[in-house]
């Protein structure tokens, strides 16, 4: 699991000036112990709301695109996961497998989405976001043959072809709780608390900075 430090999230926030900045930063397809999923993460220092936020896979396609639903807001330094699900009816089954009954992180978010063609191939595949309108919100992003039990972690977000595979203990990646298969990943994360402390102080010297300048 992935958990933004304060100083991390400093430098995200004072680079980006508080715009928008989601990336899409893990990915794995159904050859592991659930559905299809992948993970976007806000790196800009702002809440970001994604009602009539859309998603498609390799074919890179608004027009065969699906709604994400079950999460309206993305903030600064959260990564949050959809899991492919009709209805949402997999989504507490999906925490069970990689935190154990019960003991999923507080806080984290885990949407879904549905519809005709937008599953991962595991031979090789892709996914895309868009907003409501069509515009690409989080850049597509591909990767090759996937190998059972591990995600494709972009831990940074600034792959967008060939993915590379999670390996156990690089970037937060963890066994999951579910060892029956077991996977390898590093679904969602939570901000710290002190990052969160400090992306609001930050916020506010950003602020001042425009203001002095303007």
């Amino acid at each position: 699991m992935r958990i933004f430090t304060w100083a991390v999230a400093a430098l995200l926030l004072l680079g980006s000036h508080a715009s928008a900045d989601i990336r899409i930063t893990e990915v794995m397809s159904s050859s592991g112990g659930t559905d299809d999923w992948f993970e976007l993460t806000n790196f800009g220092g702002s809440a970001v709301d994604i009602t009539g936020w859309k998603m498609d896979d390799g074919g890179n396609a608004f027009a065969a695109s699906v709604a994400l639903n079950g999460v309206t807001l993305i903030n600064p330094g959260e990564s949050v996961v959809f899991i492919e699900s009709a209805g949402g009816a997999k989504v507490s089954a999906f925490k069970d497998f990689w935190f154990g009954a019960g003991n999923a992180p507080s806080g984290l978010q885990v949407g879904y989405y549905s519809g005709s063609g937008v599953g991962f191939n595991s031979g090789g595949d892709g996914v895309v976001v868009f907003d409501s309108l069509g515009s690409t919100e989080a850049p597509l992003v591909t990767f090759g043959p996937a190998t059972a039990g591990s995600s494709f972690d972009n831990f940074d977000g600034s792959k967008f072809s060939g993915l590379p595979v999670s390996q156990l203990g690089v970037y937060g990646a963890f066994q999951s709780a579910n060892s029956s298969p077991a996977n390898i990943g590093s679904p969602g994360a939570v901000p710290e608390p002190s990052a969160l402390g400090l992306l609001a102080v930050a916020g506010v010297v950003a602020g001042g900075l425009r203001r002095k300048r303007s």
